[in-house]
Parts: C-alpha cells; structure tokens; sequence
C-alpha cells in the first residue's frame, strides 16, 4: 500500500512541477517564417496563431538546461527579483503577488516547488545514506524479492504497451522510454539482491565461532515485539511486523521517511491553510488565497534555510550558529511577513508571530504523523 501512495505522491509532485514549467516555457518567442513544426499552420509572428507554440524551435541541450531553470524560476530576471524579497521584506512580495503585481516576480507555487527540491537534493548531499540498506534477514531477503518481481512486471507491462502502440506509430518514443526506464529499474532491482546474497554470505563465513556458543534469545512472536526487553503488542499484526522492522532497521526506516517527506511535501500546504484561517477569519477583504501565496512564500523561505543550516553542518564553524539561526529566523521572518502582508499594528504583529509559530509546531507534527503513516502502511 505505501508503494502506490509513495507513486502518487510523486507523481503529484511532477505534475505541479510539469505544470510551472511548461506553462512558463510555452510563452517564450523566438524567430517566425514558415509553417509551425506543431500543427502546420502558417507563422505570422513569434507564436502561431492557431496553437499557440513558439515559432522557433530551439534543439541543443545548453537551450534545455536554460529552459528547465527557466520555467521552474526564471532565473533570467524574475529570479533575481524575488530571493532579495523573499529574504528581507517577505511580507511586500507575498503583498505584490495577491494585489496582481505577478510580471516581475516568480509565482509562489513555482518558487515553493524549486527550493524543496533543492532543499533534498542538498540534503542528500550533506547528509550520510544507511550503512545498509536492508536488513540481513530473511524479512530482508523477500523484500527485494519482491522489488524485483514489480520491476519484472513492470518491464512486461512496458514491452506490451510497446507492441500495443507500434503499428499505429503513434506514442512509439513514449513506450520505448518506459521500457527503458523499467529495463533500468529492472537490473537495479537484480543488482540488489545479488549484492545482498553475497553480503550475506560473506558475513556468514566471517561469524566468529564463538558466536555458537552464545545464548540465543526466542525469536519474538508475530504479535509480541521486543523493544529494549519489554514487549509491544498493538493488536494489528500489519502495524506489529512494521514497527519490527523499523526496529531491527532504524537507518532504513529513516531513509524512507525522508524519501516519503520529499514526494509528500506539498501536504504541507493544506495543513497550514486552516490555522491560518482561524487567525483571520474575522477580517474581511482576506481569501483563502491570500493565506495560500503566505504559506507557499514562508515554506520557501524556510525550505533556503535548511539549506542554509545543512551546509554549515558539513563545515567547521562552530553549532551554535545554525541553532542561533533556527531560533531567531524563522520568528522574525514570521513578523515581517504577517506585517505587511496583512498590514498589521505592532501587537496584532506580535500576538499573531506567536500564533504562527505554535501553528507551524502542530502542522510539523501532523506532517511528520502522515509521513510515517504512509512509510509504515
């Protein structure tokens, strides 16, 4: 189950990111003549008239990286508009963006969407992958087992889809992409379980003789799970054989929930929405939206300083500056947002600051509940 919801999740995500990035990239021109390369209609201008495409048509792959970091942020100008902004008067952009002042900045969605990413991307950088990355049991053995029947089945269900569309030659490049991708996740999945029956054995001819000699503890029971000798019974078989595994493997159960975090981290929008809302709801002229562009402005923010955080963890100076900049920060660019987003006296500023921060508690705690919800489901 956690399998299909982690898909779905991800497969959210791209959409957002497909849907900013194409949206952005389909308005850029170029030079125009001759019929348009998408529906052959003929180019009076930059753009056809009839579809809407570019009249020029750019096929390198420096233009594809341009146009990647294009459309997520417009680096080009809005970029540079935006992060000074968002850094030091957060509040007169999420302010600009809701009066309708959007040409010179980068949509909230759009800049949410790129500093999450970077922010996983720089942690997996800075931070240490398990050691291993299953646990040597049979428990772990199955497990890749399984892997590797879905990517087999994965590949057959590409190669049919392949054959289903190759005599209309229509979507053919598609299906043979997929097929790509599955044959890829396919040899990966038979990788690891070489890779592990040879690290099993191998630990198994290294044991020491002396390890015979020791005493053995019973195995645990399906329902009764030891945890630092004391048994856990929650009466669900399914949750029981999770928190085992969580247990005889705690580094690889933390890997899935960053993994589950990142594909998920959209969620955290929706949380946020209703809190919000109660510390608003009273004032009129104030939309949903309005708290929506707030929410998706601050994530950012804070997704930069995390980033911020994670590569001075790696360096020398000293940990007292990354808890100093997690302690004072986040309040204070809490403050300066609310102000003047919402034009706000000094004490509304004050009791509201307070509000949110004790809000962004209670929705990091629901987050990380459904996040582990779905890794251990």
């Amino acid at each position: 189950m956690s399998d299909e919801l982690e898909a779905a999740g991800a497969l959210a995500t791209a959409g957002l990111v497909a849907a900013q990035t194409e949206g952005a990239a389909a308005h850029r021109g170029g030079s125009h003549g001759g019929p348009c390369a998408n529906c052959g209609a003929t180019l009076t201008g930059a753009f056809c008239q009839a579809c809407g495409q570019a009249a020029h048509v750019h096929r390198s792959l420096l233009h594809l990286s341009e146009e990647v970091l294009h459309g997520v942020l417009h680096f080009d100008a809005k970029g540079w508009r935006t992060l000074p902004l968002l850094l030091f008067r957060p509040g007169l952009l999420t302010r600009r963006y809701i009066d309708g002042q959007r040409m010179r900045h980068v949509s909230p969605l759009a800049l949410f969407l790129f500093t999450v990413f970077l922010m996983f991307f720089v942690f997996s950088l800075t931070t240490s992958l398990p050691t291993t990355s299953i646990d040597a049991s049979a428990d772990g053995r199955a497990e890749l087992q399984e892997g590797l029947k879905e990517a087999d089945a994965a590949v057959k269900r590409a190669a049919a889809e392949l054959e289903r569309v190759r005599p209309r030659a229509e979507g053919v490049s598609e299906a043979e992409a997929e097929l790509a991708d599955a044959r890829i996740e396919q040899s990966a999945a038979r990788i690891a379980l070489q890779a592990f029956d040879t690290a099993a054995s191998a630990a198994a001819s290294a044991a020491p003789a002396a390890a015979s000699a020791a005493p053995v503890s019973p195995a645990p029971s399906d329902h009764w799970i030891q945890f630092r000798g004391k048994p856990i019974n929650t009466g669900h078989p399914g949750l029981d054989a999770a928190i085992r595994r969580a247990i005889d493997n705690p580094e690889l159960t933390l890997y899935k929930l960053k993994n589950t975090a990142y594909k998920f981290s959209f969620m955290l929008v929706p949380i946020s929405l209703p809190f919000l809302w109660l510390m608003f709801f009273w004032r009129r002229g104030i939309a949903v939206y309005d708290h929506a562009v707030f929410v998706l402005y601050s994530l950012s923010f804070m997704s930069l300083l995390f980033i911020v955080i994670a590569l001075l963890s790696v360096t020398r100076v000293s940990a007292a500056i990354p808890a100093m900049l997690l302690l004072l920060l986040p309040p204070l660019h809490m403050a300066m947002q609310l102000r003047e987003t919402y034009h706000l006296g000094l004490f509304s500023t004050l009791w509201r600051t307070l509000a949110l921060l004790t809000v962004s508690a209670i929705v990091f705690a629901l987050f990380l509940l459904f996040i582990v919800a779905v890794t251990m489901s």
